[in-house]
């Protein structure tokens, strides 16, 4: 239970790992079946088995995932890649041009998307904007009306929810800026060494639940890796066979690498299953894609929730509730333990050297919070009023973004293991 949970974190970051290289001399088996041939049927937690998977994901969701994600609405990404580092103070910057990020000049962004009423739509957030400015003021005022020092207590008690996995940015700080998501996509940037290899250890060493047997991720730092790594400065964009099986074959890896790739599907359907239990907080009429235009707004909506109907027909979703289950007091420690963990991991991406970097992995573990506090959240979804602001239950603009494109992540990831899986056919 909690082995795979932990794995579920220190897997998060390595998603990446699909594009990048180096290799050895291998064995005569091929190096799909070294990578592979354990990568099917069943996955050991779960009764959905590596095969639907790919087929739903690559053939009926894959497509109309990211024909969404090039909308408006899901490219900009209110993002602070000034904040410090809460754990210590030795960040060597990189310098390279392919760690930087450039930001959107505010013309560059729909005004829909830079106003206040981007939450649901512009009706629906008049009482939500006068709940957020009122408690930026510092308190409930009684000159309020009774039912807005309602909604601002009940916001607070959302912000300060134990359902909350991450910490997120201020995205009234003056250091916050948007991010088109498309013209900085997630690669390779060159960021690695010392620096890098301690927000890894970090991560995996002090902030997963896993047996002291189960392998840290490959140290660049080891000997007789620094040599290699000389090669990653090399720009050649495309599918990097040596490295994938640097980290993912069978007998380079001792086992771990099949193992790594499980991971991978079982964080797709970690995050499947939470798309599947939220879609009626984004059935509601209430609820737009809002960036101040109608017509394409009307469009991202419908095609949203096409996809939604989509996931939400997966034949095989797992029950979250069985990682739980046992003994109550238990379970709510587990719980517990694991929030704090995820949260701790999300204030380290601030101590990340890399710009593009970290802010993908803010996006990312945003994304995955957002998810844990979805399947957290049933019984709040379930009672989520037809119409109007949703005070118990309801997702910002950021997590919105966040969740998704993090998803769609995972979707590429699993997309790209069937490119993969084609070119290591003959290589042996």
């Amino acid at each position: 239970m909690g082995r795979r949970w932990g794995f579920l974190i220190g897997f998060l970051v390595a998603v990446g790992l699909l594009g990048s290289g180096h290799g050895e001399q291998q064995p005569p088996e091929t190096a799909a079946q070294r990578c592979f041939c354990q990568v099917s049927g069943y996955l050991d937690d779960c009764t959905c088995d590596v095969e639907t998977i790919d087929k739903f994901n690559n053939y009926r969701l894959f497509p109309r995932l990211q024909k969404l994600l090039e909308s408006d609405y899901f490219r900009y990404y209110k993002v602070n890649l000034k904040r410090p580092c809460p754990f210590w103070n030795d960040i060597s910057q990189c310098g390279r041009r392919d760690c930087a990020v450039k930001p959107c000049h505010s013309d560059e962004v729909p005004d829909g998307i830079k106003s206040a009423s981007y939450k649901y739509s512009e009706e629906a957030n008049n009482l939500i904007e006068e709940c957020e400015q009122a408690e930026r003021l510092g308190a409930v005022d009684e000159s309020l009306s009774e039912e807005t020092q309602k909604a601002v207590l009940q916001w607070t008690k959302h912000d300060d929810s134990s359902d909350n996995f991450c910490e997120v940015d201020d995205i009234q700080s003056p250091d916050a800026e948007y991010v088109d998501l498309l013209l900085n996509p997630e690669r390779y940037t060159g960021y690695k060494g010392p620096d890098a290899w301690k927000i890894w250890n970090v991560i995996y060493e002090e902030n997963c639940f896993k047996p002291q047997t189960i392998k840290r991720p490959l140290n660049p730092l080891a000997s007789g890796q620094g040599k290699s790594e000389d090669t990653w400065l090399e720009k050649k964009w495309g599918h990097n066979i040596t490295e994938f099986q640097q980290r993912f074959d069978g007998i380079l890896t001792e086992g771990e690498g099949p193992r790594r790739l499980k991971n991978l599907y079982f964080l797709y359907l970690i995050e499947l299953r939470a798309l599947s239990k939220v879609v009626p907080f984004f059935e509601r009429p209430d609820f737009q894609l809002f960036t101040g235009n109608k017509d394409q707004d009307a469009e991202n909506k419908m095609l949203l929730l096409e996809i939604l109907h989509e996931i939400k027909s997966f034949p095989l979703h797992f029950d979250e509730n069985s990682f739980f289950a046992g003994n109550k007091k238990e379970a709510n420690k587990l719980k517990e333990d694991f929030r704090l963990h995820f949260r701790n991991i999300s204030r380290i991406m601030d101590c990340v050297g890399c710009l593009k970097c970290r802010l993908w992995g803010k996006l990312q573990t945003q994304g995955l919070g957002t998810a844990l506090k979805i399947l957290f959240s049933e019984k709040l979804i379930a009672n989520m009023p037809e119409s109007g602001p949703s005070y118990e239950f309801h997702l910002t603009r950021q997590e919105i973004v966040s969740l998704f494109n993090a998803f769609g992540r995972i979707s590429t990831s699993v997309k790209e293991l069937e490119n993969f899986r084609n070119l290591l056919q003959n290589i042996h």
